[in-house]
């Protein structure tokens, strides 16, 4: 075990970090960028474990370690090596193990390891069949809830001539799974002292997301049972009793989304997260608290009144309140709920964004959080204050000068108000600069104020960078999210046409030396904006698509076609208005590169190759940018600092 004394760190970092220049960030950096994540509290609250992932550039590839941090902030300790990740630390409720889990000495892909705490190697605890996704402590730490789904070719080794996929599926094609087949995760026991695995479900549904009641004697789960789960995103939960052969109860029946169920501490409540909607799908959804009783009545909505997305539910062990996490415009901020009078406060909130959120019957609390200038880290919440215990950035981010982070406010030309955050390389007032409008996907998501390391590298190439959040991102209530439902590439374009306008007006942005770009929803917007305004002279569109009705049947969003735009062959005129990039391809001016992912399942490669054909025919300077074996997001690391240094040369080439 690696121990470090993170006082004396600090001091000789900074002493050695003020006898050098800090030097502008490079796409090369992103070798250097831990991620931090996944913090679990001890049970006797002394101790956090959490999950460091940092890029191996022998093997180019990112790998996942355990650590532990002492809640005095004082010690470190690596507590895992090697070139097999390790991840998904989970304590178990008696103190005594560290769970893991690691595709270290097995053939079958991820298992579950145990960290002894009173010393000794770790030791794997299991040896399945298919894939080990999720686990759960009972909390007499005498079981664990696995979810396994269901092994390819029943468990046997795959023939040396792969047989033909034959699909049955109306749902039949998923990014990273690729084709899908009648493969289902299922629920299964695992004693921790005879080492016995039992079957608790099975069928051709799938399970997900146990959580034991406080006497370990039961299990909540979520799960699909309708006659046919892929023609809609209805969940409900379910609890099962850790026995096998036991029979589910369903607890809730609402046609939407239900999930991330968290009982009360004395087992007399479930808490979950609900849907807005309950369409057979809806993209443009937010999330909302709800409570029952334990055997499902009494259903309440707890955050209807904040019209905003809510997550990670956290129960108090007061039994009273209820933390979550709350995002909003521009922000994540942690927020609680009293589920006796409805009232909602604000525990911690400002220009920084919260993503975990960890507690344990010791009454500490820890949460994970970002800023402009740092990635996340893991801070000990104490009442209202924040107080820093991880400094795995620190190194880094001591040699390198950030770009500076501002919000800013616009209005598109139809008066909607839009915000947006902007990065310039430097806040020297009155500067102007060339802009790259860089444009987040989802589109339901949003920018926030945390650290942004491809915004951050385009600013420090040179240039202002702007991330707006048009009409379909989230934070801003729901009306504003529904807002682009069936009608893509209108108003998002107005807002993002809005927001530059403003920053010309504001004198930031040189409207000669104008370029924008974007990845998944950000490509997609970035060939609409570019076939309703020839204003930029340069753009990098990553897995979009623009002939809409070519991506039908070829990607995994078929539910969302049919309920959102409607049949092709009966609303053909809809799917022709959608396309309007690609049919409009000819009034293009700007050069253009396209990028994807080969193996991209989400937004297929189809797309980027059809506009490529269209810009190339036509004369307009465009390049198309492969990377094989990449799903939708690309994982492998010199593909991603490959793809920061083509923005740059991008750019640099059209805009300089």
């Amino acid at each position: 075990m690696k121990r470090t004394l993170l006082s004396v760190i600090a001091l000789s970092t900074a002493c050695w970090v003020s006898a050098q220049e800090k030097k502008p960030l490079k796409p090369v950096d992103f070798y250097r960028i831990p991620a931090v994540s996944d913090p679990q509290l001890a049970p006797d609250g002394k101790w956090l474990a959490y999950s460091v992932s940092t890029v191996d550039t022998a093997k180019d590839k990112r790998v996942s370690h355990l650590w532990m941090q002492s809640w005095d902030g004082k010690e470190s300790i690596e507590l895992t090596h090697g070139d097999e990740a390790a991840s998904t630390p989970r304590w178990s409720p008696d103190g005594k193990y560290l769970a893991f889990l690691s595709s270290r000495d097995s053939k079958n892909g991820s298992q579950l390891w145990l960290i002894d705490r009173r010393g000794g190697e770790g030791f794997k605890l299991t040896d399945v069949k298919g894939s080990l996704s999720e686990y759960a402590w009972s909390p007499d730490s005498k079981k664990i809830a696995l979810v396994i789904g269901d092994p390819e070719n029943k468990g046997k080794e795959e023939p040396k001539t792969p047989k033909p996929i034959v699909i049955d599926r109306y749902h039949f094609k998923q990014d990273v799974e690729g084709y899908l087949q009648q493969l289902h995760d299922h629920l299964y026991l695992f004693d921790v002292n005879t080492k016995k695995l039992d079957t608790l479900t099975k069928g051709d549904k799938d399970e997900n997301e146990p959580v034991w009641s406080p006497d370990s004697r039961t299990i909540a789960f979520v799960s699909n049972r309708t006659v046919d789960p892929d023609k809609n995103q209805n969940k409900d939960i379910f609890t099962i009793d850790a026995h096998p052969n036991s029979t589910m109860l369903q607890l809730t029946d609402w046609k939407g989304r239900d999930s991330n169920p968290q009982w009360s501490p004395d087992g007399r409540y479930i808490s979950y997260l609900r849907s807005t909607s309950d369409a057979d799908y809806m993209m443009y959804d937010q999330n909302v608290l709800c409570i029952m009783d334990a055997v499902g009545s009494n259903n309440r909505v707890l955050t209807a009144q904040l019209d905003r997305p809510v997550s990670a539910p956290t129960w108090a062990r007061d039994n009273k309140n209820i933390s979550f996490l709350v995002t909003d415009d521009r922000q994540r901020y942690l927020a609680s709920v009293n589920i006796n009078n409805g009232k909602i406060s604000t525990i911690s909130k400002g220009v920084f964004g919260i993503t975990d959120i960890n507690t344990n019957l010791s009454g500490n609390w820890v949460v994970s959080k970002s800023d402009p200038y740092t990635p996340a880290e893991i801070f000990a919440l104490e009442g209202e204050k924040l107080r820093r215990l991880t400094f795995h950035h620190q190194n880094w981010l001591n040699t390198v000068k950030l770009a500076h982070v501002s919000g800013f406010q616009s209005r598109s030309a139809d008066g909607t108000q839009v915000s947006g955050i902007l990065f310039t390389p430097d806040s020297v007032p009155g500067k102007k600069w060339p802009l790259i409008l860089f444009i987040h996907g989802g589109p339901v998501g949003q920018d926030e104020y945390t650290f942004d390391a491809t915004r951050q590298m385009l600013a420090a190439a040179g240039y202002a960078v702007a991330g707006v959040n048009y009409r379909g991102s989230n934070g801003r209530g729901l009306d504003y999210c529904k807002a682009i439902y069936a009608d893509w590439g209108n108003k998002e374009v107005k807002d993002l046409l809005g927001a530059v306008d403003h920053l010309e007006r504001m004198g930031v942005a040189d409207p000669d030396h104008l370029g924008i770009g974007g990845w998944s929803y950000g490509g997609i917007l970035t060939d609409y904006t570019i076939a309703s305004d020839t204003r930029f002279k340069a753009a990098a569109s990553g897995a979009g698509s623009a002939l809409q009705l070519s991506v039908y049947g070829s990607d995994q969003y078929v539910l969302q076609y049919e309920n959102e735009i409607g049949l092709p062959w009966k609303t053909a005129d809809k799917w022709v208005q959608l396309s309007y990039p690609f049919f409009h391809a000819d009034k293009i001016k700007t050069p253009v590169m396209f990028m994807s992912g080969l193996r991209d399942f989400n937004v297929p490669t189809v797309g980027s190759e059809q506009m490529y054909q269209a810009l190339r025919s036509q004369g307009v300077p465009t390049e198309l940018i492969l990377y094989p074996n990449q799903f939708h997001g690309l994982t492998k690391p010199s593909y991603l600092v490959d793809r920061l240094q083509r923005y740059v040369d991008w750019y640099n080439k059209y805009l300089k």
